[in-house]
């Protein structure tokens, strides 16, 4: 497998055994940061089954579910705007 292979085509498996080689744990390009930094964290309460569809659909995308809820609020916030 290639470096540059695109990681979103390899299997778990896959990806697992490739960042195990040290010369493939090397940062490209520029360091990325947060727009700002992040406020107090907002306690928010969700219905067991809303949470594990939160769950799913974040893993699907490959981001936390405090990163994908940011998201789907930027997104919201910005629908209404």
């Amino acid at each position: 497998m290639s470096a540059d292979q695109n990681h979103r085509e390899m299997t778990p498996e896959q990806e697992h055994e490739f960042y195990a080689d040290p010369a493939n744990q090397e940062p490209q390009g520029p360091a990325r940061r947060r727009k700002s930094p992040l406020s107090t964290p907002v306690p928010v309460r969700f219905p067991a089954d809303l949470l594990e569809d939160v769950k799913r659909a974040a893993e699907a995308d490959d981001r936390s579910v405090s990163a994908w809820i940011r998201r789907a609020v930027e997104h919201e916030l910005s629908r209404s705007a």
